[in-house]
């Protein structure tokens, strides 16, 4: 197959794991952006990335680059991209429904609402030149989902192969007050550097996703298997194609370790009985339930197994007046519980507030900038001693 030019939009921080995803997954030229990671792949690999990438909101199939300063540009821009296509009147029938998304600004287009229906009138100014009428456009579940990025005087036109954002896996209909997005939490994972062959804890758990990412990377759960994408729809994408996909993604999972070793424990800690329903929810959906035990019960009173282990966690930021004090001591009994019981392993905590991570009285060894939710946070990694 032909190989063309994509784009991986992820979330800020990994781009570095993302890349590495990439490379593990057989793309090329994999280069690092922000918010972003580009890339090559075949129309195999793309559909591969749907299915078994863990890291991307989404996945951009590149049409074109083109010199873009004017509105008259990018229409006439768009038109040339669509023109080039093989077999484009299948891509732009007028029976399929489109979208229009885009980014960046350029003379003229300084405005993202603006830049996408200019797009959308190039798209649909074609259809009526060539078929006498247009698409409708569906916001919800497009056909064909376009996406614009304008910068340096450059657009670049891409098709989105995802629909809903790759993040939503579909395990997870019950969330705690605070989600942690799916592939934010895989990319944590990732960064830890754990690999199925240490404990893993979780003692503030809330709805079990950084053990249930875990433990689906560990066992080779592919994250886009039981969902449908847009490519799906999509002129080139065969029926043959993407069933040969789902099958080598459905081979991939395992009741144990990819070398053969069983998993070691992974554990949550969830006081609220009402997330702690959630979280056994989510973890029972995504299938591996045998491999996580959430118990009930206060962290302060959280026992690990003997030896070395891995903790995470997502502790409140405090963004609401009236909590600080009362989070500041549950900082406090956290940096106390780990000092006094996890000697030999190490804590990996997501902070969005670094006077609340004072309160742990521990010091950290790295400090990874990430975001979550638009919160500038910290993935903080601290040595038990």
């Amino acid at each position: 197959m032909t190989s063309f030019a994509a784009i991986a939009v992820v979330p800020p921080g990994l781009e570095e794991p993302a890349a590495a995803e990439l490379r593990a997954l057989g793309c090329d030229a994999v280069a690092t952006g922000r918010r972003a990671v580009g890339f090559r792949t075949d129309l195999a690999g793309y559909v591969r990335l749907h299915l078994q990438a863990r890291l991307p909101f989404r996945l951009l199939r590149e049409l074109a680059r083109f010199p873009c300063r004017s509105r008259q540009e990018l229409h006439a821009g768009v038109q040339a991209a669509i023109l080039e296509l093989a077999d484009w009147q299948q891509w732009l029938a007028p029976e399929a429904t489109l979208r229009v998304d885009a980014t960046g600004s350029a003379p003229g287009l300084a405005h993202s609402h603006y830049s996408a229906l200019e797009v959308k009138n190039a798209l649909v100014d074609l259809q009526r030149q060539h078929f006498g009428r247009r698409s409708s456009v569906d916001l919800e579940d497009p056909d064909r989902s376009f996406h614009l990025h304008l910068g340096g005087g450059e657009a670049v036109l891409s098709l989105d192969g995802s629909g809903a954002s790759l993040h939503r896996r579909g395990y997870r209909a019950a969330m705690g007050l605070a989600p942690l997005k799916e592939n934010l939490a895989a990319g944590l994972i990732a960064l830890t550097g754990w690999d199925g062959s240490l404990p893993l804890a979780d003692p503030l758990c809330g709805s079990g996703t950084l053990l249930i990412e875990a433990a689906c990377m560990a066992l080779g759960r592919a994250p886009g298997l039981g969902r449908r994408f847009a490519l799906q729809r999509w002129p080139d994408v065969d029926a043959a194609l993407w069933q040969r996909e789902v099958e080598a993604a459905r081979g991939l999972a395992r009741d144990r370790l990819a070398d053969g070793r069983p998993l070691a424990p992974l554990m949550g800690v969830e006081e609220n009985p009402e997330v702690l329903a959630q979280a056994r929810h989510n973890v029972a959906a995504a299938g591996v339930a045998p491999w996580i035990d959430l118990q009930a019960g206060d962290f302060r009173q959280f026992q690990p197994p003997p030896g070395a282990g891995v903790l995470v966690c997502n502790p409140p930021y405090g963004e609401r007046i009236g909590e600080r004090e009362s989070l500041e001591a549950l900082y406090g009994d956290l940096g106390t519980m780990v000092k006094e019981r996890c000697s030999g392993w190490t804590l990996w905590l997501l902070s969005g507030n670094p006077e609340l991570t004072g309160a742990l009285r521990l010091k950290a060894s790295r400090r990874i900038p990430v975001s979550n939710g638009g919160i500038d946070c910290r993935w903080l990694r601290y040595e038990i001693r």
